[in-house]
């Protein structure tokens, strides 16, 4: 079984990529959260690989992190989550949002991902909920409250009305809370808005 990849990255797209390993060309579909931490086609990559064998098929699917194909391996355990779902999930919501949704019982926020309704939601939150201890530390608060603010939320809807990419909003606003967790609306979009623009 294929548990990791290292070569050079030959092709890249939103979900798929295409990685020579000495002369061998690998196809792994990945998340979003992936396909922004690789390098440009040419440069050489390392991925955590999930193998998925079914009859006649053979599908890999990568990761940046052992993190987030630990994350993975949880998400499909769930019943009616295969891997191609799975991998939805993981681009629906960065992984750190992914597991506080599922801490706080977020219904809405599951259910906003494509392919999950409303009893996958709920049974996200019933089947993982006591096993993402140690995930990301902060997200199991005393006081079960939410630690992505609705202020995130509002700064991500102010983006998209904007123009930006929901996805590439919602990684930049990631990207500057990692420093600093308790800014203002205001601030944080405009900390957002130089990181967008590269300022």
């Amino acid at each position: 079984m294929i548990a990791l990849l290292r070569g050079v990255l030959i092709e890249k797209s939103a979900g798929r990529i295409l990685v020579d390993v000495e002369g061998v060309g690998y196809e792994v579909f990945i998340p979003f959260s992936t396909y922004y931490e690789l390098a440009e086609p040419g440069e050489r990559v390392t991925l955590r690989i999930y193998t998925h064998v079914k009859e006649n098929e053979l599908s890999l699917y990568g990761f940046s992190t052992q993190q987030e194909k630990n994350l993975f391996n949880l998400i499909i355990q769930i019943s009616g989550i295969g891997p191609k779902l799975g991998v939805t999930i993981l681009s629906g919501l960065p992984a750190k949002e992914l597991v506080e949704a599922v801490v706080v019982g977020d219904l809405v926020r599951l259910n906003s991902i494509p392919g999950v309704g409303k009893k996958t939601a709920e049974r996200m939150i019933l089947e993982l909920k006591g096993k993402l201890d140690g995930f990301f530390p902060e997200s199991s608060s005393k006081d079960g409250e939410k630690f992505t603010s609705a202020t995130t939320d509002d700064v991500l809807s102010a983006l998209v009305n904007l123009g930006y990419n929901k996805l590439a909003a919602r990684k930049a606003i990631n990207t500057i809370r990692r420093d600093e967790d308790n800014d203002g609306f205001q601030t944080l979009l405009k900390r957002a808005l130089s990181h967008l623009s590269g300022s």
